[in-house]
């Protein structure tokens, strides 16, 4: 998934952006203790999106693959691509568990390497909402899709529980780069009608929910601080520079969580975009 991999013995880039990019995939890095609950969506986004043996199918910013390992049991082509190598390192281990041949690429869904319509089937699960620019990323996801060929991706709604805990996050965050749109607003369909505009036909939105077991709300914050990769990142910031800061942040995002949390289970809700390339 994309957002905050692995520390490179690299000099840190100049370019903001690029530097931004390097920080996504240092958060993210440590995003595959989620992937139990991240299985089950994308069976519901695979189920949406109707992809067919033989079919090929590109899983864009694929995390651990479980997008991808669902769609290869069902006799797709499939590739996956991350920004993040541990997380490919994961995704081909768990192909190979599952006994499933899926194409693997390190890179980057505002720059995806590969040929014009190449794909009958572009697929996202809470993945490419972290690119920085979503015009790009949109616009790279449309050009490898073949024209009558599907897109479906998960987002979270920006007033439900996740995208809430994104605003959150993002106002305790140094200011990101001029021109970085914040990940909630692909939950918003308004926004994504205008954003896919008359590249695409049918377009059709549903809701579904993900349910994270939690012993309390402590429990859960303390798996997204190790996990996630935006909240991982502003943690290890605080620690260092604001401990005073960090725990006003700690409080806040227990109060957040709290609305959706019953029988030991945060309620997730997210949005299913569904739609066929003009």
């Amino acid at each position: 998934m994309q957002n905050p991999t692995t520390k490179s013995d690299k000099a840190p880039s100049a370019d903001p952006l690029t530097r931004f990019k390097e920080a996504q995939r240092e958060g993210w890095a440590h995003f595959a203790p989620l992937e139990a609950l991240t299985t089950p969506p994308a069976a519901e986004l695979v189920r949406r999106a109707s992809p067919r043996a033989g079919q090929r199918v590109l899983d864009v910013a694929c995390g651990t693959g479980v997008v991808a390992v669902t769609v290869a049991r069902l006799g797709a082509r499939v590739t996956g691509l991350d920004l993040t190598p541990e997380l490919l390192e994961r995704a081909r281990e768990n192909a190979r568990i599952a006994g499933v041949d899926i194409e693997w690429h390190q890179g980057d869904v505002e720059q995806l390497p590969f040929a014009d319509a190449t794909y009958d089937v572009v697929l996202s699960q809470f993945g490419h909402i972290f690119a920085p620019r979503p015009d790009v990323a949109i616009a790279e996801m449309l050009r490898v899709l073949k024209p009558g060929g599907t897109m479906a991706f998960s987002t979270w709604p920006p007033e439900l529980c996740i995208g809430r805990l994104f605003a959150l996050t993002g106002r305790y965050l140094p200011p990101p780069p001029p021109g970085v749109v914040p990940p909630n607003l692909w939950g918003d369909p308004n926004v994504v009608r205008e954003r896919l505009g008359d590249a695409v036909k049918d377009l059709r939105f549903d809701r579904a929910t993900m349910r994270a077991p939690a012993l309390s709300l402590q429990h859960n914050r303390t798996a997204m601080e190790k996990t996630a990769g935006p909240i991982l990142k502003l943690v290890e910031s605080l620690t260092a520079s604001d401990p005073a800061r960090l725990e006003t942040f700690r409080r806040e995002f227990e109060a957040t969580v709290a609305d959706y949390f019953a029988d030991n289970v945060v309620r997730q809700d997210y949005l299913i975009t569904r739609a066929t390339k003009v």
